[in-house]
This record gives structure tokens, sequence and C-alpha cells, in this order.
């Protein structure tokens, strides 16, 4: 779950409520009911997964932060055995359920990790520069110290969308031979002094250059893409698959997915009946976005997309990333992860 781009805060999309954005949408776009099985990939602070239960469904709910699936342990309690947490990667999401009627996933940062100054994923207030959703593995600060600098300005520029990638990749390079970077204030204020900031601006000139890092050292693109191909792999005929993003790389993806799933090719007189590609999912609408009372309400929401598509009866494809255009990007690899394009 994460937050808008545009704000005057220091923080990347600002002051963020515990409000699941577009949920009557999502619930329209899953429809549960008593007795089915929901996947909620991203727990989060469990917005989508209570709504879920409330319905009668039962949930299979994950998240690879360890401080959201322990606060989430009550709720799992007070289910009566219709909610199980699951500590773990949401691309891993078929690991976990052999078949479900449903798949949502929140995509991006959650709330109540932009709320912990001591997570860095903010710089509304100072906090070690971090930003690992897992809590392990390499962190934003390691990225900043150690990579070179054309690596830093295609992450800056890919992920971030960052006009002035180039120059704040040098100017990081410069600072550190002095000093390392540690803390978030102190690369928040360093991007601002050395790219300055217009009066007309509405965003802190080190929003981009934070979710770029942020993106990068959660390889949230790549954990995206996989989750879809578990979803493909998970959901039964019939089954219903909510995506909602919150910025045009995550949408992208979403959008390319269910546009290549929804595609059937019927081949040609040459090739074999059985290699004709038959379409594994069938679109459910376009994107939905919020309307003007609940962005008023929840101003998270005002970048929020959601896009749902229904699991037809054709076998899953291979999981294929050309189909979303993702970049190999520098760095090592996370625990058990390879980074978009590798495969």
């Amino acid at each position: 779950m994460t937050a808008g781009h545009g704000d005057d805060f220091h923080a990347v999309g600002g002051p963020a409520r515990h409000i699941p954005v577009l949920l009557a949408e999502v619930l329209e776009a899953l429809s549960p009911e008593a007795g089915d099985m929901i996947i909620d990939g991203t727990f989060g602070a469990g917005g989508y997964t209570k709504a879920i239960l409330a319905t009668g469904a039962s949930v299979v709910a994950i998240d690879r932060d360890p401080d959201a699936v322990a606060a989430g342990r009550p709720l799992e309690q007070q289910s009566g055995g219709r909610l199980r947490l699951v500590h773990a990667p949401f691309s891993t999401l078929d690991e976990y359920v052999e078949s479900a009627d449903g798949v949502v996933l929140d995509i991006g940062v959650s709330s109540m990790q932009l709320d912990q100054a001591e997570r860095g994923f903010s710089f509304r207030a100072d906090g070690p520069l971090d930003m690992r959703m897992a809590q392990a593995g390499m962190s934003a600060a390691d990225v900043v110290n150690t990579f070179k600098v054309g690596d830093l300005a295609r992450i800056f520029g890919f992920l971030g969308e960052e006009r002035h990638a180039g120059r704040i990749a040098r100017m990081i390079e410069s600072r550190r031979e002095k000093h390392p970077f540690e803390r978030t204030l102190d690369l928040a204020d360093a991007i601002e002094t050395h790219i300055g900031r217009a009066p007309k601006d509405k965003i802190h000139p080190a929003t981009r250059v934070f979710q770029a890092l942020r993106i990068f050292v959660n390889d949230e693109l790549g954990e995206l893409a996989r989750a879809l191909f578990a979803a493909e792999r998970v959901l039964k005929p019939g089954g219903r698959l909510a995506v909602v993003t919150f910025h045009s790389l995550e949408d992208r993806i979403v959008k390319r997915f269910i546009a290549d799933r929804a595609d059937a090719a019927s081949g040609s007189r040459h090739m074999p009946e059985a290699q004709a590609r038959m379409a594994t999912f069938s679109k459910a609408g376009g994107g939905v976005t919020p309307g003007d009372a609940e962005i008023a309400a929840n101003p998270r929401a005002r970048s929020a997309r959601l896009r749902a598509a229904i699991r037809t009866e054709a076998p899953a494809r291979a999981g294929d990333f050309s189909i979303f255009g993702l970049p190999k990007l520098p760095g090592p690899k996370l625990p058990g992860i390879d980074r978009p394009g590798e495969r």
C-alpha cells in the first residue's frame, strides 16, 4: 500500500492513514461469498482482509513485513479459523493455497511503514536509511553508499522517473566519499540543497529518489510480476484477480499482464493445434479510480487505480518477464529472488 507523490511534507506521499483504498470497488471485483477462499497478498493493516472476512469468506493473508504479521495475529485468533496469516513475499502466494476464488493485491509501502521513522521509508521524520519491508537484506543505505554512479542514475531515472537522476547520482558519489549517507533527512536535505526547490514545486525534490530506492531495495516490480504469474496458477476457473496500484510503473505491469493473458492467439494452419495460445483471463472492466469523496476523505487514494480480471479454464502459461519491458537493474540479488529481466 503506497501513498501518492505530491505533498509538501518531508515524506514520500505525506501523511497516510490506515484506510483501505477503493474498498467497495475491490469487494465488487472479488465478489467474495461465504465458503470462498481469498488470498490477500498484501495484508498490511488488514483493511481488505477484515472486509472479506465479514462476507463469510476465508482468507489467507500474506505479508513479508514481520511487524505487519505480528500486528495481525489477534485478528487471526478472532477469525474462528477463517484467517491464516503467512510471513512471506506475496510473489510466493501459490505456495500456501492450492486453489483460490480470488486474489487481491494492494501494491507498495503501507501507511504503517511510512509512519514509523525507524523503518526509513519516509523523510517526514529522521530515521535510518533502511526501507526494507522484510527487515532483512540490502538496505537503501547500502545502495546509496556502494553502487556506481551510473547504476544509481539508472535506478533513480527508471524507478523514480527523476529528471535530475544523473546530477543527484554524481552528488551522492562525491558526498559519500567524505561521509556516508546513513539517515533519511541527511539524504533528503542533500538532494534539496543540490537540486533546489522552486516555490511552485508541489513535492520535495527527494521524493522520486526515495520512491526509486524503496522500489529497488524491495524489488517491488519484480515481486508484482511474479505475484501475477502466481495468481494465474492458483485461481480457479471463474476466480477473480483485483490489483490496486499507485503509480504508473505498477499500473503498466498489471495492464500489460491482463492484456497479454486476455489475448488468445489461434495460431496458423502450419502450427499444431496444441500450440495455440488460449486466454487465461478475461478483462473485468477498465482501470477504476477513486471518486472525489474518497480522495477528500483519504488523500493517499488520489493516485490509486484498480484493475481486475476473471480467470478462464485455460491452463496457466509460463511466466515471461519480457511482456513487462522491465530492465535489468544492478545490484546483488535478494535472497531467493531474481531481478526483473534475469529469467
